[in-house]
């Protein structure tokens, strides 16, 4: 008779002991998932584990943590009738704590979500766990932390026990591959990975219970853990995956599995790896390692992982030159970030320097601490442009007429522009106040009811304070909420003060009347409008609106904690959203119309407005505090193909990306490509099947983006030197 651990080893782990706490239920179906589930290498011969049972009813991932599919579980309840009884009993179980959970998120800010203005967490997002500690000291260091940090946490029992049954699964997952690489080896006729199994095979007789010795036993031992973890973000992976790597004799092993796990990484759609950086004495961190990875990324020409580099003052020329030379190759990877903006912000926030510069990427571009934190990846957004359409209609969503936000006083009755822009900040700070409300919301019920044990024993603080890493474990808790369209406000905003109120050549009234008849009847009202100086060019009057609501932002998101002990800091990092917001926000004063996708996609110009080239843009975003933002902080420019086909051009914008860092830039995103071929590839796309471009945060082929995006990209400006 089958029985439910081959059934659902997740299902029978979680009920094993129903008396027990959720994260140590947790522990236990990993454990019993370790003891059943199929294993087995990737295509590429990496050891690799799926953390899902063979029906797609339950698993584990680094969003959810454990999670069960009730339908597909009341389907086997068919399937088995052996086990009728026992498996609808589950179900009704999770679907009563699938109902405790929506109780604790009660409805919340519901006219604000349907009016695309914010939204507060709702789903686990990314992190950077620190598998280096595996690679490192081995599960046997991290139980002895277990068992001193035990003694003196006695009420915290579970919590250690749900930990040491997530090591119990690593260790068992470790000793299986053991054995399936000799199995594998003994019958395998290629020479060459024949080898492989065989060094496997001996990797896996030390790691992952104690450290490393090579580079084959730190990748067995990384991929044992980063694929149970769900291939998420590999973190600062030149950094502890070095050490192994110099201690390779073979340097030609070492590079074969290199190229073996970035085609890992491509098939799994892994997210960010972070390379090169600074200590907190400003010394320069690259390696022999991060050059590797960089050639890599030019061989390969994938679009994932993200992948980012970070650069500082002390930053050696060679890598520099690299840089360049895998940009060129039309990935739009690297994205750069500079240290020396990016530690002051955490810096600011009460990360001390030593921890600062261990900073990462997690996902498409938000910053954690490697190892060392929970700050959220994106714990909410907040739209500004559909924050200025409240201004612009007394808290009334104009896409439906549905009183959305708060009453900020009728328009017509302004009598001058600074009550537009506190009206604008007003609304600004309620739909801010409410992205937060709500991602404490979620944070609390990830927390309660969504533990993640494997993670707590890779991340400092959690095992040391004996609390989760979803519950404010980690040493680090502060939350991201990221800002989108705001250089669609800063236009509009400085388009109503020059000619409604210092020009007086339009009257309010006119104004709000031609947005609600989206400007039909009204094209030199439109046209006057739409011409007006915008953000990007370097105009004062323009920047200096733009970059203070900005700033505001940042201020207001510092007055709200977050439930896991830190406190809200910002961004700026789109994603693919950016053209359905645009898609659910009306006419604004740029000569923006109903419903038209055409959005700023990241800090700068809203796509196509920057017309006085690269220098004025770079000095308009220099406005903003960027040492504020402690999210990822999204600059992205588009350059011409042709000119880093030549050492000049390349080493032209080298200096502009130096001038820019030095002048206090965050972060750096470049696309290079032909303005022919994007146009081209939307018309033809069959003939540009491996074109990618950035994407927010990230990069994507072309000719997957639905067409609002694709015309955003299109759009904006193509610069050159």
């Amino acid at each position: 008779m089958t029985s439910i651990a081959q059934i659902d080893p997740f299902l029978d782990g979680y009920f094993s002991d129903e008396t027990r706490e959720y994260g140590e239920r947790v522990g236990l179906a990993l454990l019993h998932a370790a003891e059943n589930l199929e294993i087995g290498f990737s295509s590429r011969m990496l050891p690799e584990i799926t953390l899902e049972a063979k029906h797609g009813s339950s698993g584990y991932s680094p969003s959810e943590g454990l999670w069960f599919r009730t339908d597909i579980i009341t389907e086997l309840a068919g399937q088995y009738s052996e086990h009728r009884e026992t498996l609808l009993r589950y179900v009704r179980e999770i679907d009563l704590f699938k109902s405790k959970a929506r109780r604790l998120y009660a409805e919340h800010s519901e006219a604000l979500d349907r009016a695309g203005a914010e939204w507060g967490g709702g789903w686990g997002g990314h992190s950077n766990p620190d598998y280096g500690r595996i690679v490192r000291y081995g599960t046997e260091h991290i139980r002895a932390i277990i068992a001193e940090n035990r003694k003196n946490r006695p009420d915290e029992a579970w919590f250690y026990r749900a930990c040491s049954y997530a090591l119990d699964a690593v260790d068992i997952f470790g000793e299986r591959f053991r054995a399936l690489a000799s199995e594998r080896a003994e019958a395998c006729d290629n020479a060459d990975d024949k080898a492989l199994l065989l060094r496997m095979a001996k990797a896996f007789e030390t790691v992952p219970k104690k450290p490393a010795y090579d580079f084959t036993s730190a990748m067995c031992s990384f991929m044992l853990v980063f694929s149970m973890d769900g291939s998420d973000s590999p973190g600062r992976f030149d950094q502890y995956m070095y050490p192994a790597y110099a201690a390779t004799g073979n340097k030609e092993e070492a590079d074969d599995l290199l190229d073996r796990l970035w085609d890992y990484f491509r098939d799994r759609r892994s997210w960010n790896l972070c390379i090169s950086g600074s200590d907190e004495n400003g010394n320069d961190e690259t390696n022999e390692l991060s050059y590797a990875v960089l050639a890599l990324a030019r061989k390969k020409r994938y679009n994932t992982p993200n992948l980012t580099c970070r650069v500082h003052r002390n930053t050696p020329d060679r890598l520099w030159h690299e840089i360049a030379d895998t940009l060129a190759v039309g990935t739009g990877l690297p994205a750069l970030y500079n240290d020396d903006v990016v530690c002051t912000a955490l810096e600011k926030i009460g990360i001390p320097p030593e921890d600062s510069h261990d900073y990462c990427m997690n996902g498409c571009n938000q910053i954690d601490i490697l190892g060392k934190s929970h700050m959220g990846l994106e714990d909410g957004e907040v739209m500004f442009a559909k924050c200025l359409e409240f201004a612009l209609h007394n808290g009334a969503d104009a896409m439906t007429g549905e009183q959305a936000s708060v009453k900020t006083g009728d328009p017509l009755t302004f009598t001058t522009y600074d009550r537009l822009e506190r009206a604008f900040t007003d609304q600004l700070e309620y739909v801010t106040y409410n992205a937060c409300s709500s991602a404490n919301v979620w944070q609390h019920l990830r927390g309660v009811f969504e533990p993640h044990p494997l993670r707590s024993c890779l991340i400092e603080g959690c095992l040391e304070k004996g609390r989760d890493y979803r519950n404010g474990g980690p040493l680090y808790n502060h939350g991201q909420i990221l800002a989108e369209g705001i250089a669609d406000v800063g236009d509009s905003l400085y388009a109503v003060k020059k000619l409604v109120f210092d020009e007086k050549k339009y009257t309010m009234s006119e104004l709000i009347d031609a947005l609600n008849a989206d400007f039909v009847g009204f094209g030199q009202l439109r046209h006057d409008f739409q011409n007006c100086e915008k953000f990007g060019n370097d105009i004062e009057a323009a920047d200096e609106i733009t970059a203070r609501i900005l700033n505001r932002f940042f201020t207001v998101l510092k007055r709200h904690n977050t439930y896991r002990g830190g406190v809200f800091t910002g961004g700026c990092s789109p994603f693919n959203r950016v053209a359905d917001y645009g898609r659910r926000t009306a006419a604004l004063p740029n000569g923006k119309r109903k419903g038209e996708p055409l959005l700023a996609d990241c800090i700068a110009a809203t796509p196509g407005r920057d017309t006085n080239g690269p220098t004025a843009l770079i000095k308009s975003v220099l406005r903003y505090h960027q040492t504020d933002a402690c999210s990822g902080f999204v600059f992205q420019n588009k350059f011409e193909k042709k000119m880093f086909c030549s050492e000049e051009g390349k080493a032209a914008w080298i200096a502009l990306a130096k001038a820019y860092f030095a002048a206090g830039g965050q972060q750096y995103t470049v696309t290079v490509v032909s303005p022919e071929d994007l146009l081209d590839a939307k018309e033809h796309p069959e003939n540009h099947r491996n074109l990618i471009v950035r994407v927010g945060g990230y990069s994507d082929y072309f000719v997957n983006l639905e067409a609002g995006l694709q015309d955003n990209v299109i759009e904006r400006t193509v610069l050159g030197i």
